[in-house]
């Protein structure tokens, strides 16, 4: 079952979920692996219980094996990182707990260590998933419960504990649902922020840039009054020829780099309204236009740096989005990857549109520094930013967050693939034209 099929909230609660959890995966997985097979023996031999199955607990020690090594596992197994993990919790927490619990009749331990499961859920889980899970995992263990039971009844006993467990669960949810809440308004002021200092900016840098372009105007005749004053011997202040040769080109860097700065703010600007995108809004673009839109627009601060970015039209084709929002996903990608080609000395940028059975294509590459593999599954995360010592703490987390949800905006996706050191490649797949 693939992450991608699960409707946008889900998904994005199970993501989330996942990498609030990633710190403590390889010590949580460890005491699993560890828990499954004591407590068999405890519940046997130390506390003997009315049943037990030692090839439950062995599949839920093996299914927390893979994430001890998670830091190891290859690209495409990281991609469905967030899955595993649910699945996993979803076996062994409510399905497995809930199923010892009626197959035990409802014995004190069980009722207890039931509870201890829905406790962890609620440390875990998002009041969503907690709900989802709960659901999921009491239906699928009453299921096997009736179909491993020659003769299923629940005692009295256990129905008792139910009043008890809901307003653990409904006081549970309610204070994740407070915290989510807490969380979403911190993160509504840090954008409301960072929108209000790019605003403010703009007005000086307008005023920057249009001082810079009236004196490039008028510049030849003052530099003319000058020469002028010099030859017939009026008193001014004498300039090196190599500052006056050297001032048009000052004028015009001015212009450029208040051009280059207002391309970083509407940048910020977009990844905070990528709430905007909305399939009302949408139309059929082009993704050639795009590319196109992007590479003339985007502020290089050279013509070398231009010739970088080789950008081959194999497979021109349409997809229904917004085109600004794409040309600011190519923003975002070549931001990226030419600080990591001037940072590594070498490389290049590919662009190239191709065509696959999976769907339309899009293929971003660099020749840089290329991405740790450890860093590789967290990239899209917002406000996840690696820095390495020579970084300096460089980005906001941002850029490659909004190019995602930009992507699933449209009905399709991106991911990296990338080796330390060689290259990094953004692959954006787009759904086929006859699909919108």
């Amino acid at each position: 079952m693939s992450l991608e099929k699960l409707p946008g909230m889900v998904r994005t609660s199970i993501e989330r979920n996942t990498q609030y959890i990633e710190p403590r995966i390889m010590v949580i997985s460890i005491i699993a692996l560890i828990g499954f097979p004591l407590y068999y023996f405890i519940w046997s031999y130390l506390f003997p219980q009315p049943y037990e199955n030692w090839w439950l607990r062995l599949l839920g020690s093996l299914l927390f094996i893979p994430p001890i090594f998670l830091k190891y596992w290859p690209d495409w197994m990281s991609r469905h990182k967030s899955m595993y993990w649910y699945l996993a919790t979803l076996y062994t927490l409510p399905f497995f707990f809930v199923f010892m619990l009626l197959k035990n009749n409802g014995s004190d331990v069980w009722l207890s260590s039931t509870l201890v499961a829905i406790f962890l859920m609620l440390l875990w889980l998002d009041w969503m998933n907690v709900i989802i899970q709960l659901v999921l995992g009491i239906l699928l263990a009453c299921c096997a419960y009736y179909l491993t039971t020659d003769n299923p009844h629940v005692d009295i006993f256990t129905l008792e504990q139910i009043p008890i467990y809901l307003f653990a669960v409904v006081v549970g949810i309610t204070a994740n649902y407070s915290a989510e809440m807490l969380r979403q308004e911190r993160l509504r002021a840090m954008l409301a922020t960072a929108s209000n200092i790019a605003h403010e900016l703009r007005t000086p840098l307008l005023g920057i840039k249009s001082g810079a372009a009236g004196l490039r105007q008028y510049l030849p005749s003052l530099m003319e009054g000058y020469r002028l004053a010099k030859e017939h011997g009026l008193p001014v202040e004498s300039i090196r020829q190599v500052h006056l040769n050297s001032m048009h080109g000052v004028l015009e860097r001015i212009e450029d780099e208040a051009d280059h700065s207002n391309i970083i703010i509407d940048m910020l600007l977009m990844n905070i309204r990528i709430k905007d995108a909305m399939p009302g809004n949408f139309s059929v673009c082009t993704i050639g236009k795009c590319v196109e839109t992007a590479l003339r627009r985007y502020p290089f601060a050279s013509e070398k740096e231009r010739q970088l970015v080789v950008w081959r039209n194999e497979a021109d084709f349409k997809f229904r989005g917004i085109e600004l929002l794409m040309v600011h996903v190519m923003f975002n990608l070549m931001k990226n990857s030419l600080y990591h080609i001037a940072k590594a000395g070498k490389g290049e940028i590919t662009i190239q549109s191709t065509t696959t059975p999976q769907g339309n294509t899009l293929v971003f590459r660099d020749t840089g520094t290329g991405i740790p593999p450890e860093v590789l599954p967290h990239i899209f995360t917002r406000f996840y930013s690696w820095s390495s010592e020579d970084d300096c703490g460089l980005g906001a987390g941002i850029g490659l967050a909004f190019c995602n949800s930009v992507m699933r905006s449209f009905g399709g996706s991106i991911r990296c693939e990338s080796q330390l050191g060689e290259y990094a490649e953004f692959i954006l797949t787009f759904p086929f034209e006859e699909t919108l």
